[in-house]
């Protein structure tokens, strides 16, 4: 009786720490759910505030990108000091390189998937929120180093820095670079420094920028109107209040900027044709001048060797002779003819060392003039607005400033505020 009395008091006690086992389960949830099925509404929860979180940073709207054509930072003609430290940079094909970096640095920051629209532009007189100025620091074949500033539109300098890349030598002959470009390192580096430096940026400092460029840009038609919503302080400029959704003139001005963008859009075209169409002769030049690079190290080393050995050659020559003199009639004579021979042959080499010398500026040459056949055009253009036309011609700079004249000329003629584009 004992025992069983005994066994029912274990059976109940078993019991209750079983429902109190299942009773702790229950407010304490899943805990780590298997990975297959529904998962517990717990785990919905947090996945909802994760994405909630997330959405409040994707809030922050995207920003558009000037990139302006890239300063070649080509020598002033008249400092002679500067031309001979420069000796060796091909003005011609800078001048085109500084259209076909600026496209690359475009191409590069659109790959980030971080920005609005990236345009490359004439100048820096295009709207935008962030400008990111370029200037070709070297560009050889195998060293390329550029400088990139990045500003916003209220003239703050967020950073200016150097990237540079060296190509490897063995770049061409590698079946697999076929199609790509060696400097291609370079931008997607600059690329991606842009963006991390960009990256904390509040929505707020982002819809103020947006905000910014509206009210440049209309002030670029009509100062007199929004001079009362910005001011310029130390080179920087801000905002001191912001017109009304409903104001005639920003809504106006909207519609032209819209025309705007639109014609750089347009440029795009003309910026990838260029790029495009000097891609092949362009590479054949990065090879030659990787090349070149190659053997005037090469060419430089062995002429300074032969110099070095000329040299000697020639001081030894010249020292047997002087000795010679010093000695009986036997002794002149066999340093006399040493010497002149030693001497002999150093000036060969000295004369070897220029040839080489002269060869290596050859081949300087010869690139220049591949050089000369890369040259930028674009050709004249029809543009409209409003039912009025007007045909632009000259360069990517001079047609853009022509564009923004007709512009102009478009808002004083349609500058009343109930007139509808």
């Amino acid at each position: 009786m004992k025992s069983l009395k005994k066994y029912t008091t274990n059976l109940i006690i078993l019991w209750l720490c079983s429902f109190m086992a299942l009773g702790g389960c229950k407010t304490t949830g899943f805990g780590s759910p298997p990975p297959i099925g529904p998962p517990p509404s717990s785990e919905m929860l947090e996945t909802d505030d994760q994405t909630m979180a997330e959405a409040e940073v994707a809030k922050a709207p995207r920003l558009d990108v000037i990139v302006p054509v890239f300063d070649p930072n080509l020598p002033d003609p008249n400092d002679k000091k500067k031309k001979d430290k420069d000796e060796g940079l091909w003005p011609e094909v800078r001048r085109a390189e500084a259209n076909r970096f600026a496209y690359k640095m475009k191409q590069a920051l659109e790959e980030t998937d971080s920005f609005g629209a990236v345009r490359v532009t004439p100048d820096a007189t295009a709207t935008g929120e962030i400008y990111v100025q370029g200037k070709i620091l070297e560009s050889n074949g195998m060293d390329v180093e550029i400088e990139i500033t990045v500003t916003d539109i209220s003239g703050h300098k967020w950073f200016s820095k150097k990237f540079s890349y060296e190509v490897d030598e063995t770049f061409f002959a590698t079946a697999s670079n076929k199609g790509k470009d060696p400097y291609e390192p370079v931008f997607v580096e600059a690329a991606q420094y842009i963006v991390e430096e960009l990256k904390d940026q509040d929505a707020k400092r982002a819809e103020d920028l947006q905000r910014l460029a509206k009210l440049r840009f209309g002030a670029n038609f009509s100062e007199a109107y929004f001079a009362e919503y910005i001011e310029e302080k130390r080179g920087k400029v801000y905002i001191t209040a912001y017109p009304d959704s409903e104001d005639a003139m920003l809504n106006r001005l909207e519609a032209i900027r819209y025309r705007d963008q639109m014609f750089v859009d347009g440029l795009q075209d003309n910026y990838r044709a260029f790029n495009d169409k000097m891609n092949e002769s362009y590479t054949v030049w990065q090879e030659s001048a990787l090349n070149e690079q190659i053997a005037l190290a090469e060419v430089r080393k062995k002429s300074f060797g032969k110099a070095v050995g000329g040299i000697l050659l020639v001081a030894l020559g010249v020292g047997l002779a002087v000795a010679s003199g010093n000695g009986n009639a036997a002794t002149q004579t066999t340093g006399a003819i040493a010497g002149v021979t030693l001497g002999v042959v150093g000036a060969a080499k000295l004369m070897e060392a220029a040839d080489t010398a002269e060869e290596a500026e050859f081949h300087k040459e010869s690139l220049n003039e591949l050089g000369k056949s890369l040259d930028i055009e674009l050709g004249p253009q029809v543009v409209e607005f409003n039912d009025q036309t007007e045909e632009i011609t000259g360069s990517a700079k001079e047609q853009f400033g022509q564009w923004r004249e007709f512009l102009q000329r478009i808002y004083e003629q349609e500058k009343t505020p109930d007139v509808q584009l």
